[in-house]
């Protein structure tokens, strides 16, 4: 008998369908392939391959319902000592936030220190981590304030009031705002006022007098503009745009400087 030969019926202990099917005497083609149906069932049943293992793993560790199909877990049993790990570093996991948030967008110490509380980082080891990045200019409030100072009142036309309110929202010293918005020259806040009124004065320009007056003043104030410079701005407009109907109104009720 060949090493390949064997009755149709019988497994093979090392190659499942090395032994062909021998049809008995008399038998059809129908029971040929029945027989191979019944090889293949039985080869695929549920834990067929555990008469070779013992029902585990080569780690000596049993089987899951995953293992039936050769897949071993990734990784150490969860709940055993190996899967907790040790512990992280507050001051490393305080370093990572503090590194995100600065990639993202400049932030002020208040903001990062505002961040690491509500991820709840030990309040000394977040100080250390902005203590650090303070000396090494990562963090530099200073430098904050005037950049924000420089681009709100470029970008969208706000005023010292209006800036300094910003700068204390984020956290940032009383001194330092006041340094940083010192620094925008007065004469610039002016032009600015002219130029914001300017854009918005055709927009008003079917509206009665008093109503064009009080929308201009309500969108300087909203921008951070007092209301003596604000009236000021607005009075020159409509002077320049109709100089022979002077159209300029003041409200009793709105509070001059």
């Amino acid at each position: 008998m060949g090493p390949d030969s064997g009755p149709a019926d019988a497994a093979g202990p090392r190659d499942w369908g090395a032994w062909p099917d021998v049809p008995e005497a008399g038998s059809s083609g129908a029971s040929r392939r029945g027989s191979g149906r019944s090889r293949r069932s039985r080869r695929d049943q549920p834990g067929a391959w555990e008469g070779f293992t013992g029902g585990k793993d080569a780690g000596g560790r049993k089987r899951s319902r995953g293992d039936s199909q050769g897949i071993v877990p990734d990784g150490p049993d969860e709940g055993s000592p190996a899967s907790r790990g040790p512990a992280a570093d507050p001051q490393a996991v305080a370093r990572g936030i503090c590194l995100r948030l600065l990639t993202m967008a400049p932030r002020t110490r208040a903001q990062l220190a505002e961040a690491l509380r509500k991820r709840e980082v030990p309040e000394e080891a977040a100080e250390a981590v902005l203590e650090r990045f303070s000396e090494v200019g990562l963090i530099d409030d200073e430098a904050f304030a005037a950049a924000w100072v420089s681009s709100r009142h470029a970008g969208r036309g706000l005023a010292r009031r209006a800036l300094a309110s910003e700068l204390r929202h984020r956290g940032v010293d009383e001194d330092v705002v006041k340094e940083a918005v010192e620094q925008l020259d007065p004469e610039q806040e002016v032009e600015t006022a002219r130029r914001l009124v300017e854009r918005k004065l055709s927009a008003t320009r079917n509206l009665e007098p008093a109503v064009r007056t009080r929308r201009l003043a309500g969108m300087l104030a909203r921008k951070g503009y007092g209301p003596g410079l604000a009236f000021r701005v607005i009075r020159e407009a409509l002077e320049d745009e109709e100089p022979e109907n002077p159209t300029f109104s003041v409200d009793t009720d709105y509070p001059l400087d």
